[in-house]
């Protein structure tokens, strides 16, 4: 058993906000949220932010309380494409405090693959966690990150792929509770 807490990597748009899902058939205890983060607003050069159209966030309050119990299991971390406004527009919604956020390397945000397959930020995250156990909650994990991670990260880790039509749901937060309680 180790006695260094594990880190719980945090992706917004996915596992907490399941965008995926059929504008029609938002999932069941989601509410919709309306926001205007920078980084949605830098999407559209050429207009002014107030001609920007909101983005639609789906959010599950009941998320909050579990994650707030995790956090006596883990070390929780923003490690989405919404950078610091994760803590600006989610974490208020979910009742979480400011997290830690990791930064991305300037030119690291391009959607998809690495070029060789690899997401794009799983090299930077297993950077990041310097050793330390780690889970990862996104819904742009596959194989290649899993192997990646094996060879590259000598501390447990758990990487869980989470199906963005559906979001986060009960059973991932009982794995993410029986990883940390494995350490």
């Amino acid at each position: 058993m180790t006695t260094t807490r594990p880190l719980l990597y945090l992706d917004v748009d996915g596992p907490l906000n399941p965008y995926a899902a059929k504008p029609e058939r938002r999932p069941a205890g989601y509410t919709t949220h309306r926001m205007k983060p920078d980084g949605w607003i830098a999407r559209h050069p050429g207009q002014p932010p107030a001609a920007v159209k909101p983005l639609r966030v789906w959010l599950n309050e009941a998320h909050g309380p579990e994650l707030r119990a995790l956090a006596n299991r883990f070390d929780l971390i923003w490690a989405t494409t919404w950078v610091g406004e994760a803590n600006t527009f989610i974490a208020p919604v979910l009742g979480l405090p400011e997290l830690p956020v990791v930064e991305w390397p300037d030119g690291a945000l391009p959607p998809g693959t690495d070029g060789s397959g690899l997401f794009w930020k799983t090299r930077h995250l297993v950077a990041h966690a310097a050793g330390r156990p780690f889970a990862w909650v996104d819904d742009e994990l596959g194989s290649r990150d899993r192997a990646h991670v094996a060879v590259h990260h000598k501390a447990p880790a758990l990487l869980l792929h989470i199906d963005a039509r559906l979001g986060l749901r009960a059973a991932d937060f009982t794995a993410l509770a029986e990883f940390a309680d494995g350490m």
